[in-house]
């Protein structure tokens, strides 16, 4: 499969949401969740409700922020919503985030009537299982609930985004807009060095595409709160995919003016469980799928896909994607041998360095 061409976006819009993400889901990147409640505080409750409810449709809008004109960062993200009228703005952000097109024509029946019944409610449901959005079946209701008024909801959902921004994320940006730079620069440089499929490897600290990607253009964009993990999109316009890859460097940590690396912290954590060993030696011998796994270790396969994950955070194992066989895992040696190296750099260092 030819490889696709390479093109770049830059913007600490992008981060904008995928913080709010991180905020509300800090378990699925390792973040502690004592200290993301601490952040959703600053929030008015008002604020905090909304932003929760509205998180459940709009996640990674990454089209929309992809379509701003000129600087992509949060006030950019603030003046384009200002712009749209309220009843645009959720649904706007939501079709950008990816919500199924037969969903979204389900709720927009729902706006227009002012209402929704039983039968629409297990409708949702039944759309949200056969899209493989299980985790958004208990949370239909309110879905519906927001679409009832998108008038009132878009307002909210604005104000509170201009709270969100003011008591947390303009600061944030400051801080993350060098190393999200430095991060374009070194990929860029490692698209002139590397082949392509390298280049994606490096990166993503260790996702391959068994087929490649059938796609004619790669938007690459560096993002601080998506480390270590990648977002992989589809644009709106023509055969585009947008794929988000991690900027955070190893020793910097998402929480302010912590002490420890928050990459070293978590490798450390991972490595201290006897499952996750025994499957990191399973993998440096083979490369397996996670019902391999399952019937190896004589474990459920959801208690194996966590710990699978659980290495994919900490960047133990390489994940190899694919059409035929799906996911395939291997151990990533040289992050294992890096951690044990950012150790020693760490407990050599003068402690007023920190």
């Amino acid at each position: 499969m030819k490889n696709p061409t390479l093109s770049w976006d830059f913007g600490t819009g992008y981060d904008f949401f995928v913080c709010l993400y991180v905020l509300h889901e800090p378990d699925e990147f390792g973040l502690r969740p004592s200290w993301a409640a601490g952040v959703r505080s600053r929030l008015p409750v008002e604020d905090r409700e909304i932003l929760e409810q509205v998180q459940t449709v709009v996640h990674f809008p990454f089209s929309w922020v992809y379509a701003l004109q000129g600087t992509k960062d949060s006030a950019a993200v603030i003046w384009a919503l200002r712009q749209m009228d309220p009843e645009e703005r959720i649904p706007a952000l939501a079709k950008s985030s990816g919500m199924p097109n037969e969903v979204l024509n389900l709720l927009e029946g729902v706006a227009n009537r002012g209402n929704w019944d039983p039968k629409e409610l297990d409708s949702l449901r039944e759309q949200f299982k056969a899209n493989k959005l299980p985790a958004l079946t208990k949370k239909a209701e309110s879905i519906l609930d927001l679409w009832l008024d998108l008038s009132t909801f878009g307002e909210r959902y604005f104000a509170a985004l201009q709270t969100y921004r003011d008591v947390f994320f303009a600061e944030e940006e400051e801080r993350i807009q060098p190393a999200l730079q430095v991060a374009l620069q070194i990929a860029q440089q490692w698209a002139k060095e590397l082949t392509f499929e390298m280049m994606i490897e490096r990166v993503s600290r260790g996702v391959r595409f068994e087929e490649g990607l059938d796609v004619a253009e790669l938007v690459m964009v560096p993002s601080y709160w998506i480390t270590p993990l990648v977002v992989n999109k589809e644009l709106a316009e023509g055969n585009k995919q947008l794929f988000l890859f991690g900027a955070r460097p190893e020793d910097d940590s998402l929480v302010p003016g912590a002490q420890v690396p928050d990459g070293m912290l978590r490798t450390l954590k991972t490595l201290a469980d006897p499952t996750r060993l025994r499957i990191l030696r399973y993998l440096s011998q083979e490369t397996m799928s996670p019902a391999q796994l399952a019937r190896r270790l004589r474990l459920r396969a959801p208690t194996v896909t966590h710990h699978l994950s659980a290495l994919r955070l900490a960047g133990l194992v390489y994940l190899t994607l694919g059409e035929k066989k799906g996911k395939l895992y291997t151990t990533r040696f040289e992050a294992i041998s890096g951690t044990f190296s950012t150790l020693e750099e760490f407990l050599s260092e003068n402690s007023e360095d920190r």
